[in-house]
């Protein structure tokens, strides 16, 4: 018999989790001679999620969960569920339902064929998002895909079903800055890729506002790109050539032509200019150490503080 492990982090879900009860028990019930574990991973929530939590594992056993000692973030509860499952497949879920649990039944008998190590759930659209937010989001995996060797498909969520050679493969990666999408992506394997239209939080607020999401965003880039360093470099040659020819062009105007050259304005413009890029590169380049540095410390992606797992 195969078993399944539904990995789903939640941070303050306390509206959400009736809900999503009823559904996953809804959709488990649609499975033949297939045995579930279900792992909820609390983020230190401050409502009364976790004690949901516990009043869960109480009635059902499949219902287990962990809970941190501060918020660790997202990427860090995936990562726990994945290290704690013991299913055959393995999936990661929002909590909110804006991933449809009842995919699970075409993503299992994909895998089934053998043909597949994954299957992973993208939105056709993002309707019901605020228009910037879908704008900046769509320009951001078209980027990722130019410059990571992470293929990153656009809408993909982190809701998808993989087997157990994948998920071991994802926990080889350690790092402590973790950008799972991404992840899942460099390990590379056989993914189908299937589509559904977008839903809305079946209750409560998104938990990632534009500012959490921009950094996001930018650690991403950091960790699966060179890219950027390479563009300063470039920029920054670009700059010096141009100090060259620009200094020739003076000494000529001087010593040759006997002609003060003029532009007092313009020659500070230039160095502004000069200074702001210089500025850019220094933070680029700043993200990066910033990344290694928080690596080297090697200090744990998370702490748990109360789990039902033993």
């Amino acid at each position: 018999m195969d078993k399944i492990t539904l990995i789903i982090p939640c941070y303050n879900e306390q509206d959400t989790i009736p809900f999503m009860k009823k559904e996953l028990d809804r959709v488990m019930g649609l499975f033949k001679d297939v045995s579930f574990e279900v792992i909820l991973v609390d983020n230190c929530s401050e409502d009364n999620t976790l004690s949901m939590m516990k009043e869960m594992h109480e009635k059902d056993e499949r219902f287990q969960y962990i809970s941190f000692s501060r918020n660790f973030g997202k990427d860090s509860s995936m990562y726990a569920g994945l290290k704690a499952s013991t299913g055959d497949y393995v999936t990661v879920m929002d909590a909110d339902l804006q991933d449809p649990p009842e995919l699970l039944l075409e993503m299992y008998e994909a895998l089934k064929t053998g043909e597949y190590d994954c299957a992973a759930a993208y939105r056709k659209n993002r309707k019901g998002e605020p228009w910037l937010r879908s704008v900046l989001a769509d320009q951001f995996y078209k980027f990722m895909s130019r410059i990571s060797d992470a293929d990153m498909v656009n809408g993909a969520r982190d809701f998808r079903l993989m087997t157990r050679q994948m998920v071991d493969a994802v926990l080889q990666l350690e790092e402590s800055q973790r950008f799972t999408k991404g992840i899942f992506s460099w390990v590379g394997f056989r993914t189908k890729w299937i589509p559904f239209e977008n839903r809305e939080r079946v209750a409560g607020k998104t938990k990632l506002p534009m500012k959490s999401a921009f950094s996001y965003a930018i650690r991403g880039i950091v960790a699966f790109s060179t890219v950027p360093l390479v563009v300063t470099s470039v920029i920054g040659i670009v700059f010096c050539i141009a100090a060259f020819i620009y200094t020739i062009y003076v000494l000529i105007k001087q010593t040759v032509m006997r002609d003060a050259v003029p532009g007092y304005p313009s020659l500070m413009c230039i160095l502004l200019f000069g200074f702001g890029i210089t500025l850019m590169a220094l933070g680029i380049i700043g993200q990066y150490l910033a990344q290694m540095y928080l690596e080297i410390k090697q200090r744990p992606k998370y702490i748990i503080r109360d789990t039902s797992i033993r």
